[in-house]
């Protein structure tokens, strides 16, 4: 009897769920969660078989054609989650499902493109110039894209749409080479790649008698020139209780491959290949602990509280309700999530460690594989696709009891769940600002539910929607109000820059900044400087005219970057240019930076105090591969003085031998559009402020404003958080914003800007038709930045109690949807 089932195809623009019979040839080989190739209209696709159904809802069912993975790739709780996630965020489940496989494995299908005449271009009669049988734009004076596509296949020969794109960065070539096709110069056909990723193998040797016929062969081995190599080999591989690398044998015995071939010929030793897995802590795992604080050994009595309580939540088998662990900076929230993973692993289940940032890996990493020697996984983006498949499918295996890694890492398929957490749960990093738009966070809560796990989101600053859930119940919280260290919160001292500016003070640092850099470099310490920008100058202009440089696709200000050499960037787009000698608009040559950088704050301190060892911490000096770790290593071992950074230093670091932190301009942020804004600067300031004196010696933090009396400012200043909390939530009550409300956030996006108003206005007013008294339309206008990566942004925001259910069923192409934005810009 034939089986159906329903599967998820992996084309990620397709909604829905497709029913499919499975062949006699794989019947009794495919379940749940098995990932497979179907065909699909004209093409081939891979799918993930989600249930098992009586009939299909057609009469044509397609087979099954391949089974990729002989182990399913989804649990039954990560499919249960993939569909909670795509309901409640609108987005396509074949684009949420996507986010669970790793990269490499996950194939979409592309698109073949081949040139089927290499002759008089076709399309000549459209332009004026023609250069060496090319077309040039008489616009742009650039050769036009038709010749781009068909020099590059005439060069390259066939290629794949994806492999075209990395030659055409932000250029829509898609619609010229349909174009192409359709006039008969390029041929396509649809085509699935292949897994990108598979099990890597390594030769190996291995004795395969017993040692003492072993060494009774040792003087048969061979003539005068190869006998010694040979006996050093065999008496290495006697020594060796399991299959060893070759590499090792011949470095160790000074044997080369022939050598092993012939004693594999005498059966004295087996030569086969053997599975390794690529472990990005492989190294980590052989170091002993350098910059972790002292472990605690006693927990304090408020710690004890909390951990009481998620341990009773481990043991019971009732309902459990998520815990908002609200502790102060340092107030030890990492030492209860090492307990409760115990607790755990102990019961035989296993647990999820969510980080914001890779920037924090390194320190929790080191303190989980300190407490969980090789049971601990990465997973994080910085990862090679061969790192990150081994990681998941040692998951799988249950081989792993620990997984740790930014919101990336809550799609391990970790086969027993018993506790996820979530660290620094207030950050905006845990959102993903790309479609499938998801909140790890949220996602969190929900996969706990589902497993049947604890869920733990801890955070000095909880998010106001955080604290509202534990105050209504929702949600139980705990509180850890005190430091580890008796010295407690580090006193924050404001400055007023206005104050400094009339006392003739006009460096970027004010004179008590100095004075606390100075004693603080004099007795050995370190200090953090903290900006919210990179680069050396926030923008660059013209002293005749006015005229600001800004980015061609973006229209946002260009930064001046001075490292390795002068240039102009955009944050956004990463567009790149060299700074001009002249104006672009009037000639003139007064061309002058304006504002600062993390760049030129660091300058800045070398000239003050060159003697100080500085190092940068930001998004600049972070993109290869194990930068963070690296810096981050460099200052917990005192091999610098002054760590200057930008959003990277908010997060939960811990470095004891810190005791200033110096926030060069507080208000950054503060006058956005934005109702978030004002929170995110709030969090962003206490959390710095909470890197000073988490030891002992204590410390201090200077913070620098020109508006030293805005409520955020001030309850930053005090650390208060509760106070904040209650401001905040009033302002939000009074404007009907979160928690009181939700939002739905619709964005369009057009390279033409009448265009991309025109379908904002038709959207706008086919939506305003159809919503009740209930709900409230913002819009359609502008967002805030209005050009990014050459196209033009409006948006519509959907404010009331449930809005997202207004667009079920309502077919809205070209646009992206936010559930629960966490910004508006």
């Amino acid at each position: 009897m034939t089986s159906f089932v329903q599967i998820v195809v992996n084309v990620p623009s397709v909604a829905g769920i497709f029913d499919y019979a499975i062949p006699e040839a794989l019947a009794g080989k495919i379940g749940v969660g098995h990932l497979v190739i179907v065909p699909f209209g004209k093409q081939t696709a891979q799918g993930v078989v989600f249930r098992f159904i009586d009939q299909p809802s057609v009469q044509a069912v397609k087979e099954i054609q391949e089974l990729v993975d002989e182990e399913p790739v989804l649990t039954q709780p990560q499919i249960a989650l993939a569909e909670e996630i795509a309901l409640s965020t609108l987005s396509p489940l074949a684009a949420v499902v996507g986010l669970f496989l790793p990269v490499g494995l996950s194939q979409q299908v592309d698109t073949i493109y081949e040139l089927r005449i290499i002759a008089q271009h076709p399309l000549g009669t459209n332009y004026e110039q023609r250069t060496n049988g090319k077309t040039i734009n008489p616009q742009t004076q650039r050769l036009t894209i038709e010749d781009r596509i068909l020099s590059l296949l005439k060069m390259r020969g066939p290629l794949r749409g994806r492999q075209i794109d990395t030659h055409f960065a932000r250029v829509d070539w898609r619609k010229t080479a349909g174009f192409l096709v359709r006039k008969g110069v390029l041929s396509s056909h649809s085509v699935l790649p292949p897994p990108r990723v598979r099990s890597k193998f390594i030769r190996v040797a291995q004795l395969a008698v017993p040692p003492e016929e072993a060494e009774s062969e040792m003087p048969n081995l061979g003539t005068k020139q190869t006998l010694a190599r040979r006996q050093s080999a065999l008496r290495f591989l006697i020594q060796q209780p399991e299959a060893i690398n070759l590499s090792w044998v011949y470095a160790q015995s000074g044997c080369n491959l022939a050598d092993l071939q012939e004693l594999e010929e005498r059966g004295l030793i087996r030569l086969f290949e053997s599975e390794i897995f690529r472990d990005p802590l492989e190294r980590a795992g052989r170091k002993v602990e350098t910059y972790t604080s002292k472990q605690v050994v006693e927990l304090t009595p408020e710690q004890n509280v909390a951990l009481k309580a998620i341990n009773k939540a481990i043991t019971s088998s009732d309902i459990r309700r998520p815990f908002l662990l609200q502790g102060v900076t340092g107030s030890g929230k990492t030492e209860i999530y090492l307990r409760a993973a115990e607790e755990v692993i102990k019961r035989g289940g296993q647990a999820l460690i969510l980080v914001p940032e890779i920037a924090l890996t390194p320190q929790t990493v080191q303190r989980f594989l300190n407490r969980f020697p090789g049971q601990v996984g990465l997973v994080h983006s910085k990862l090679s696709e061969g790192e990150r498949y081994d990681t998941w499918r040692r998951a799988r295996s249950g081989k792993l009891k620990v997984i740790i890694g930014a919101r990336s890492a809550l799609f391990a398929p970790l086969p027993n769940i018993g506790l996820i957490v979530a660290d620094e749960c207030h950050d905006a990093s845990f959102h993903q600002a790309e479609p499938p738009f998801y909140h790890a966070v949220n996602a969190a809560q929900a996969y706990a539910r589902l497993c049947g796990a604890v869920c733990v989101l801890g955070s000095a600053t909880p998010t106001i929607e955080q604290r509202y859930q534990a105050e209504t119940k929702q949600i139980q919280q705990l509180d850890l109000t005190k430091r580890i260290v008796e010295a407690g919160l580090p006193p924050v001292h404001v400055v007023d820059m206005r104050d400094e500016l009339k006392a003739g003070s006009r460096g970027i640092f004010s004179r008590l900044l100095l004075k606390e850099l100075e004693s603080t470099l004099k007795r050995g310490e370190q200090a953090i400087l903290f900006l919210n920008r990179r680069g050396t100058a926030t923008y660059i202009f013209c002293r005749d005219c006015g005229y600001v440089l800004k980015c061609p696709n973006c229209e946002t200000p260009l930064t001046l970057h001075t490292e390795n050499k002068e240039r102009l960037l955009c944050h956004h787009c990463g567009y790149e240019r060299g700074k001009p000698k002249t104006c672009p608009q009037c000639g003139g040559k007064q061309i002058r930076e304006y504002g600062l950088g993390s760049e030129k704050v660091e300058e800045e301190i070398n000239t003050l105090f060159p003697k100080a060892r500085t190092l940068r911490w930001d998004w600049d000096t972070t993109r290869s591969k194990d930068a963070h770790e690296m810096i981050l290593t460099h200052f917990a071992n005192h091999q610098a003085d002054v760590l200057i950074g930008t959003q990277m230093l908010a997060k939960g670091l811990d470095l004891p031998l810190v005791t200033l932190v110096g926030i060069v301009l507080a208000d950054v942020g503060l006058n956005l559009p934005d109702p978030f804004a004002g929170e995110r600067v709030f969090q962003t300031l206490t959390q710095v402020a909470g890197r000073a004196g988490r030891s002992e010696r204590g410390g201090k933090v200077v913070l620098q404003s020109f508006d030293p009396a805005h409520p955020v400012i001030r309850f930053a200043a005090g650390h208060d958080v509760n106070g904040f909390y209650e401001y905040e939530l009033e302002q939000r009550k009074r404007l009907g914003y979160p928690p009181f409300t939700r939002l739905v956030r619709l964005e369009f996006r057009d390279q033409d800007q009448a265009s991309a108003e025109k379908e904002a206005q038709r959207v706008g007013e086919k939506l305003l038709a159809v919503s009740g008294q209930q709900l409230a339309i913002i819009g359609p206008v502008p967002c805030f930045f209005v050009k990014v990566n050459n196209e033009y942004r409006w948006q519509l925001i959907l404010r009331g109690t449930n809005p997202q259910e207004l667009l079920r069923g309502v077919k809205l192409d070209g646009w992206r949807i936010e559930v629960d934005p966490i910004s508006l810009l």
